[in-house]
């Protein structure tokens, strides 16, 4: 079994490392899927608009994954967040995935033209209709996070967001808390631009880690789940070597250290604040 602890979130219990697969379609999917279960990934992360979610059924029956002991997430896009286009969506990634129910079903991003509360309600009927085990949503900032908690009949699960040491998420991340909602970071390796940064290089170097495993500690280390993505097999096995290290609070100072209020990476044209 794997290393890698739950954080458990309104009786969710979900792996804090799993692997993202934006961008991970045939055989380079099915190699990073197969290097991640052996590494002891047991959370999956895909989405309609990732046009993966077939290939990733495909990888995990492939490397012989049992369905009870993954935990598998999928999304809806923000334009189907319309009740009965929820439900479709939901309905399509079920079919599409082959894997039965996911265990958490997101909205991807929110969508101010769409009344929030339609939204959530379709959310948990999603979940009464036995689509998903638990709801959540991904990109909402505090505010807009408190609505959508108290507009959804059914408790939120997790909040995804980007995050990583370039983006202080300080105050989102204490707002989940306050609510009983896990933190899910997205982007947690900072899609990269972190890795060659020369704060991370020496700790990575006095530790004897790669840069990418640090930042998984870092994240750990607060409490949050992180889904990094990786189409190397070797590094995505890395990445679920992170159990056996701890970095000092010094350490852990220096990272957070780094953010920047150009920090954040994804800021689509749809997005009209960040509360």
């Amino acid at each position: 079994m794997t290393g890698i602890p739950l954080i458990r979130a309104h009786g969710a219990d979900i792996p804090q490392i799993g692997l993202g697969t934006w961008q991970l379609q045939g055989a380079v999917m099915e190699g990073a899927v197969a290097a991640a279960l052996e590494a002891g990934c047991r959370h999956f992360d895909t989405a309609p608009r990732y046009e993966n979610e077939a290939d990733l059924g495909i990888a995990l029956r492939k490397a012989g994954a049992v369905r009870g002991e993954i935990f598998l997430t999928t999304k809806v896009w923000w334009t189907d967040l319309a009740p009965a286009d929820l439900i479709r969506s939901a309905e399509r990634s079920v079919e599409t995935l082959g894997m039965g129910p996911v265990d958490l079903l997101l909205v991807h991003w929110p969508n101010p033209a769409v009344p929030l509360e339609g939204t959530m309600e379709a959310l948990a009927k999603a979940q009464e209709m036995g689509l998903t085990r638990h709801v959540g949503v991904s990109n909402f900032g505090a505010e807009r996070l408190r609505k959508a908690a108290a507009a959804c009949p059914v408790p939120l699960a997790v909040n995804q967001c980007e995050y990583h040491p370039q983006l202080d998420q300080s105050a989102l991340i204490a707002a989940c808390r306050e609510l009983g909602i896990a933190f899910e970071a997205y982007a947690p390796l900072g899609s990269g631009n972190l890795l060659a940064d020369p704060v991370l290089a020496e700790i990575a170097e006095r530790m004897g880690r790669s840069p990418a495993q640090v930042l998984l500690r870092w994240h750990l280390q607060q409490g949050v789940i992180a889904i990094p993505r990786s189409s190397n097999p070797g590094r995505v096995a890395q990445n679920f070597a992170v159990g056996d290290f701890e970095l000092p609070e010094a350490d852990m100072a220096a990272l957070h250290a780094l953010a920047t209020p150009e920090g954040r990476h994804f800021n689509p044209d749809w997005v009209e604040n960040w509360d």
